[in-house]
């Protein structure tokens, strides 16, 4: 969601926060190349008062980590484990603010020249502000036009297209320095590799992978292949990875970061692409899952696959057998969510078997919480939805080393 010529407005000041937030290229949205710029907020989240210290990591494994941490948050504190939002890489300051805030994590928007380990001690910073569960620190950091990370330490990478056609010793290690980079950066979530396969001759026709070269191939065992070579170079260096964009953008022929109504009306269920999807997240390094926000008529015809159970619980979860977190693309800015008001968003989607928001936007985040909450409330069945999201999103922390104090 991100285009070089984008820029990112800077974020007003966080300061004020209350203990209660594709790829972006010069600051775009989220995950794919866009041509138009977007406007971001100037205001600040309020999220939630989570427990005062990080619990302990205790004996019996990430499962009990994850039930510990859950235990010592308060309700609101609980849900914003579920969020992670934008801080413009030319605003870091505001960084620290939404740290304290309690929130999952945060995405690095934008482009930076900063070093690696320059980048590193501001994160650890961050990470030291954390009042809870230590944070998820996500950027885009694919390969040509979609590379947050440029300074020092950061080698600027070949597109997808031109990873996928390096010798498999190559690419193995193009993805070892990656990790490495990310991991002296302080980022612990990369959100690539893209697992979207584009048709042989229809790039040009795919604007938000295909004109970009961001496909590693145009056939599924191709993807595959070398997305996974990226996947486990990633989690060498205890960075996870995540596959984009579940069931698949290879086939669309219009931007969800700038077109409102984006249609696949050709993948299915059975098809390669989707079965492709399965087999990467199958990986023991357990990388994550993102959603599309396009719709996919011969799945689901009635919403957008990220609002679809259908996508999400009965094909992802049911038909792949995928457990780890399932995260959305862009729910702030993106054209194709504009039509469905802020907080319904994230109910849609986690009530339809989600578990990470993730919003470029994160004066958006309070009013998503507020709507979970509420509805929560309301519905013992979303309730214990959620509940199980949390549960999923701090398992996955507790196998990345977050929850210890």
């Amino acid at each position: 969601m991100r285009h070089p010529a984008r820029r990112i407005a800077v974020l007003g000041c966080l300061l004020a926060l209350v203990a209660a937030c594709s790829p972006a290229a010069d600051g775009s949205a989220r995950s794919k190349p866009s041509p138009h710029p977007s406007a971001q907020p100037t205001t600040s989240p309020t999220v939630s008062s989570p427990a005062t210290t990080a619990p302990q990591a205790p004996a019996g494994g990430p499962e009990a980590a994850a039930a510990a941490a859950l235990a010592g948050l308060e309700p609101r504190a609980k849900v914003a484990q579920l969020f992670i939002a934008g801080v413009p890489l030319d605003h870091l300051s505001a960084g620290t603010a939404l740290a304290g805030s309690g929130i999952g994590g945060v995405f690095l928007a934008g482009r930076s020249r900063m070093a690696a380990t320059d980048l590193g001690t501001t994160v650890a910073g961050w990470q030291s502000a954390t009042p809870g569960p230590r944070l998820w620190v996500a950027t885009d950091q694919e390969g040509g036009n979609v590379q947050t990370l440029r300074g020092p330490g950061f080698a600027l990478l070949p597109t997808a297209q031109a990873q996928g056609a390096l010798p498999h010793a190559d690419l193995a290690a193009l993805a070892d320095h990656l990790g490495g980079a990310l991991r002296t950066a302080g980022v612990n979530l990369d959100l690539a590799p893209v697992a979207d396969v584009v048709p042989a001759g229809t790039e040009q026709a795919n604007p938000p992978i295909g004109v970009f070269a961001r496909q590693y191939g145009s056939t599924p065992d191709a993807v595959v292949a070398a997305a996974g070579t990226v996947v486990d170079g990633l989690a060498a260096h205890g960075v996870t990875s995540t596959l984009k964009h579940f069931p698949g953008l290879g086939r669309v022929q219009q931007n969800t970061d700038t077109t409102a109504h984006v249609v696949d009306g050709t993948t299915t269920a059975a098809d390669a692409q989707v079965a492709a999807f399965g087999q990467l997240a199958a990986a023991p390094a357990r990388p994550f899952v993102m959603v599309s926000s396009a719709t996919y008529t011969r799945i689901d015809t009635a919403t957008q696959a990220v609002f679809s159970p259908v996508v999400l619980t009965d094909l992802l979860r049911g038909q792949l057998k995928y457990a780890g977190p399932i995260m959305t693309d862009d729910v702030g800015n993106a054209k194709a969510v504009q039509a469905v008001p802020a907080g319904e968003r994230a109910v849609r989607f986690l009530a339809a078997g989600g578990t990470l928001v993730l919003t470029v936007d994160p004066s958006l985040v309070p009013g998503m919480i507020d709507a979970v909450l509420a509805r929560s409330a309301a519905d013992p069945a979303f309730a214990a939805q959620v509940d199980g999201a949390v549960r999923t999103a701090l398992l996955a922390k507790a196998r990345a080393g977050l929850l210890a104090g």
